[in-house]
């Protein structure tokens, strides 16, 4: 997805450049800079995102608060009927996020739905940090709650011996898991003005144990490393 990202970004510079080329020999007579040519900085990085994390339902947000700035700078729409229903609209935006996550998860979902969570250890943070670090064979599964503050998970020393479920929940806050380089990693996550951030080095060996990532961020932001 990141390689089809970087040639959209070429693809636009060059329509661009040859747009820019057209008006100058005066071939076309095209403006550039029409009412509301601002908001293309905000809609057009939304829909690479969305090209590169599908999955990431931040690129739909400013996709659509793009597109509503727009139409207000155009006056296809006016900034009363905004104010009415931004709000419903924000509700029904996080009701379908949290009925389709599982949909656009299945696999990671079935088997986080499968593992046993017995023992599962909870670490939270509000208004607070919380830094944790764990040694040897004793990390199982795990639970982490950050409001207002951050929790981090260090893992790096574990030696995982069984696939593991982290839930993690960032909201207004920031959770930090850092795991092994010999695990795989694979997530399930739903982002609200948030998202989650997977810079392990997940190389999806079927040799080695699996650790699932269920995430949650709300104005927040949930990193994996």
């Amino acid at each position: 997805m990141k390689k089809a990202s970087n040639i959209l970004w070429g693809l636009l510079f060059i329509a661009i450049g040859i747009v820019w080329i057209l008006n100058v020999t005066g071939i076309l007579d095209v403006n550039l800079f029409f009412r509301g040519w601002w908001t293309l900085f905000i809609i057009i990085p939304s829909i690479f995102s969305i090209v590169e994390k599908p999955k990431d339902t931040t690129g739909y947000i400013f996709l659509v608060i793009g597109l509503i700035l727009l139409a207000l700078a155009r006056d296809l729409i006016s900034f009363v009927l905004i104010a009415k229903i931004i709000l419903p609209l924000v509700l029904i935006f996080i009701g379908l996020s949290i009925i389709f996550k599982d949909v656009f998860n299945g696999k990671v979902s079935k088997k986080i739905n499968e593992i046993d969570k017995d023992g599962m250890e909870i670490y939270s943070a509000t208004f607070s940090d919380n830094k944790v670090k764990l040694s040897g064979d004793e990390f199982k599964n795990a639970k982490l709650d950050a409001t207002f503050g951050s929790v981090t998970l260090d893992l790096s020393d574990c030696n995982i011996t069984k696939d593991g479920v982290i839930t993690a929940s960032a909201i207004f806050a920031g959770v930090d898991i850092i795991v092994p380089d010999n695990v795989n990693v694979k997530v399930k996550s739903t982002g609200i003005f948030g998202g989650t951030d997977n810079k392990s080095r997940n190389k999806n060996d079927e040799n080695r144990k699996t650790l699932y990532i269920d995430s949650f961020a709300l104005f927040g932001g949930v990193e994996i490393k």
